[in-house]
């Protein structure tokens, strides 16, 4: 990820100027639920992410296209296609576990800190702006997840 004082003064302050456009959200409180070692936990992240077998993320597809990942999915399988000239995909290349920890998952629930690991979990490309452009998915995904009975997620903006 580059760092504000890295880019061009354009680019810094156009990222500044989104900053002041993004709706002010209210707070809310957390639903309460079981303990820890009693929940289904899902990963949902944002960077792209999809098996070789599955379309690559497209710049007109937006940012609320995502790929559903199985869970016996091997983390060294997957490709990253996320579309952005501020990131740095290094990291993944050494280590997909990264940004898509699911072994660490699985090591988790082997070892009774979490329920269970979800059957299917997600990847987006990025994140919309304005943010409500995401409510649409943001409901078909909170479906989705219910229907696996999860009832964590990990959320690994990247």
């Amino acid at each position: 990820m580059a760092r504000l004082s890295e880019l061009s003064e354009h680019e810094r302050d156009h990222l500044l100027k989104m900053r002041e456009q993004a709706p002010r959200l209210e707070p809310k409180h957390w639903v309460s639920g079981p303990a820890l070692s009693k929940r289904r936990v899902a990963i949902v992240s944002t960077a792209g992410l999809h098996a070789g077998s599955d379309s690559a993320f497209a710049p007109g597809e937006g940012a609320t296209g995502y790929r559903v990942i199985a869970s016996d999915t091997n983390p060294v399988t997957l490709m990253m296609s996320h579309i952005s000239v501020n990131f740095d995909r290094s990291g993944f290349r050494r280590d997909p576990e990264i940004v898509f920890p699911l072994s660490r998952l699985k090591e988790l629930a082997d070892e009774g800190v979490i329920g269970s690991v979800a059957d299917y979990h997600y990847s987006f490309m990025g994140a919309p702006f304005p943010p409500t452009r995401f409510e649409g998915k943001a409901k078909e995904l909170a479906a989705l997840l219910h229907r696996d009975r999860v009832d964590a997620a990990i959320l690994l903006p990247v």
